[in-house]
């Protein structure tokens, strides 16, 4: 989505100057941290839950998956944003699904490079191919970016590609996925990963990225609706035991059909029918 809209859409939301002691506000306030895919969309869902339940405040800050979970286990905050599954060693959350997301490779527009292998990926990253040239394109150096510790999409990619963080040589470290598409937009010779949704948004509005496809499927928000990319993640609000109250209305508004529009809008996929 465009980087002025982002904006302006968390600059809709409350930064919270404390989250301790929120979540054991009034039953009129919900607290949520975590994921950065994740926010735009609950700050849009929770400006429409507010205008439906007058006097109900709905609060949104980012800072990734795992403040999300961590935020969650230490009841900081009423729900957690966290946009991956969860993993075993979290079994003391519930993940609540709300909608689907893919993450995909993205290169500059101007770029000649139209597919990359796993491997030629996996080599990239590794330092191990440091020219477009060695992979069909241009003689420019590439300028590997990745995505920070503690983001879901980077494990994703870590657990696709069989890869270690710690095997990565990268030049650029990025936090959030608008980073990581202005970093690319901007260098021709760069490669990264972000969420698709976010990077078809950008693309088809001019922003000059471009996707590549992944084992010769297309990174589109309909490939991921038809279960045939490889490389995608539920988006889910996570609770610590099973919601209740003003937590269980506000999740269940989230996963309803009645906020379907708005996971469109941020090009993600709807779960309700």
């Amino acid at each position: 989505m465009k980087a002025s809209r982002w904006f302006e859409q968390l600059a809709a939301v409350t930064i919270l100057a404390g989250v301790a002691g929120v979540a054991s506000a009034s039953n009129d306030r919900l607290v949520l941290t975590g994921s950065s895919t994740v926010a735009p969309l609950v700050s849009e869902i929770g400006k429409r839950f507010e205008k439906q339940n007058p006097g109900i405040r709905v609060d949104v800050q980012t800072g990734g998956s795992s403040r999300g979970v961590a935020d969650t286990r230490s009841g900081l905050v009423n729900i957690g944003m966290v946009s991956r599954a969860l993993n075993s060693g979290e079994h003391d959350l519930v993940a609540h699904a709300i909608a689907m997301d893919g993450v995909g490779i993205i290169l500059h527009r101007s770029n000649p490079v139209q597919t990359l292998t796993d491997e030629q990926v996996k080599a990239i990253y590794r330092g191990q191919i440091t020219h477009w040239s060695e992979v069909g394109g241009k003689d420019v150096r590439i300028t590997v970016v990745n995505k920070a510790e503690g983001r879901s999409t980077l494990e994703l990619f870590l657990h696709h590609f069989a890869l270690k963080n710690s095997e990565i040589k990268a030049q650029v470290v990025i936090g959030e996925n608008q980073q990581g598409i202005k970093t690319v937009a901007g260098n021709p010779g760069a490669v990264g990963y972000v969420s698709i949704g976010t990077a078809e948004y950008e693309a088809a509005r001019g922003t000059p990225i471009k996707l590549l496809p992944m084992a010769g499927v297309a990174a589109t928000v309909d490939n991921i609706r038809d279960g045939r990319f490889p490389l995608s993640r539920p988006l889910n609000l996570v609770t610590k035991g099973a919601p209740t109250g003003l937590a269980k209305r506000f999740i269940e508004f989230a996963r309803s059909g009645a906020v379907n529009d708005l996971v469109e809008a941020q090009f993600f996929v709807p779960l309700a029918r």
